[in-house]
């Protein structure tokens, strides 16, 4: 599964949308992973670790279709990016950090920091066992076998640089001569290529070489916002799908082996009335989320749109998931609402109001849902009511 977002950003990298709030609370705890992060740089080890803290509600909404159960809190400005597997946590901010988190300690366990702006967008890798983050131009590699230390760092224009040319110890607003700034990234299913998009195009980077061996265009006044992949369709062949400000979801087809440029195979119809903000596919089936506030549901085999949502949200779309071992599709807007939708006819099954600030990205696993906010915190949920089913134990309980 592989979902893509992007948030609206200032030019001081400051989300208009995002409202003051009270610094987050956080907990003095035993530094259980310093063993790791010795010698590590620029990662590095807080005296104060950010912490997953329960939530006491003394009355409960059973109707509600989750219960929050903890909140993340550690990051001292918005959550932008968030990623979660069955023990771990990522998720990277506008505090120019990204931190890693285990779901059974509830607690931080490592920051990577350095960052020359906010991290837009942060992905991690279970084969290889690679973070990646985003920052401005620039795509960070971290090992997390090797103290969590930052090992590459891949460039917009395609450069392969040194682990610590974009580290800055201040946040930098300005971006080198023929840099952009890279509004998304995507791993295949397979762990061999990432797709990272800025400006019009998306560069593929080959994961056993770390080169850029292809890019993918979609033309000249189309700049790229989301991009998500599927590697279930064809034997060695990646379907990228790219959601444009220019309202249309672009489709690539790219061989295991491809070079030079490519250009889509097809733009699907109709596009949106806005840019395209957020998408996710299960392979097949692609859902994706605009400015416009409505959400399509797309076969990717037959390249048709299946159904529109008009008006899904009061805002824009900005998150998209789907939530595991049910036929439901997440979505989340700049109001802070969480929508539920059935997969096959696209019906509303519950709503709920989630946040009081932007809902920036959501992430799952097989028994919890996060969603990172421009409050600051990353909320952990579990489903209740309609979306109750049995789930496993996983992380956390």
């Amino acid at each position: 599964m592989h979902h893509a977002k992007i948030l609206s950003v200032e030019s001081d990298g400051t989300p208009s949308t995002t409202p003051p709030s009270s610094p987050p609370v956080r907990t003095k705890t035993e530094n259980v992973f310093s063993r790791l992060t010795q010698n590590s740089s620029p990662a590095h080890v807080q005296k104060d670790r950010g912490s997953i803290n329960p939530v006491t509600i003394k009355v409960q909404n059973v109707k509600a279709p989750l219960t929050c159960s903890f909140v993340a809190e550690g990051h001292s400005k918005a959550v932008l990016s968030v990623q979660a597997t069955e023990d771990l946590l990522f998720s990277g901010s506008k505090d120019r950090t990204v931190k890693i988190w285990k779901l059974d300690r509830k607690q931080e366990i490592s920051t990577l920091d350095g960052h020359p702006n906010n991290v837009s967008c942060v992905k991690y890798c279970e084969r290889l066992q690679l973070v990646f983050s985003v920052s401005t131009a620039y795509i960070r590699v971290w090992d997390m076998r090797n103290t969590t230390k930052c090992i590459k760092t891949l460039s917009s224009s395609g450069l392969l640089l040194d682990s610590n040319a974009a580290a800055s110890s201040s946040r930098t607003l300005t971006l080198p001569q023929g840099e952009n700034p890279i509004s998304d990234i995507a791993l295949n299913q397979t762990s061999t290529k990432l797709y990272a998009a800025s400006g019009n195009l998306v560069r593929v980077w080959d994961l056993n070489s770390f080169n850029c061996t292809c890019k993918l265009s979609g033309g000249p006044s189309a700049a790229v916002m989301c991009v998500c992949v599927s590697s279930k369709v064809f034997k060695d062949v990646d379907l990228v799908l790219a959601g444009s400000k220019d309202h249309y979801v672009k489709l690539f087809e790219v061989p295991l082996y491809a070079s030079g440029c490519l250009m889509p195979r097809a733009n699907l119809e109709p596009p949106h009335y806005d840019g395209v903000q957020s998408m996710v596919t299960d392979g097949r089936l692609l859902f994706s989320g605009s400015r416009d506030r409505s959400i399509k549901k797309w076969n990717i085999i037959q390249k048709n749109q299946v159904k529109s949502i008009t008006n899904a949200h009061k805002d824009w779309i900005c998150a998209l998931d789907f939530l595991p071992r049910r036929q439901c599709l997440i979505s989340g807007c700049r109001t802070g609402f969480l929508k539920f939708w059935k997969v096959d006819d696209c019906s509303l099954i519950a709503e709920m109001k989630a946040h009081t600030s932007p809902i920036n990205s959501i992430a799952t696993n097989s028994s919890h849902i996060f969603t990172a906010s421009s409050d600051r915190t990353v909320s952990v949920w579990r489903p209740q009511g309609p979306l109750e089913q049995p789930m496993e134990n996983a992380g956390m309980r």
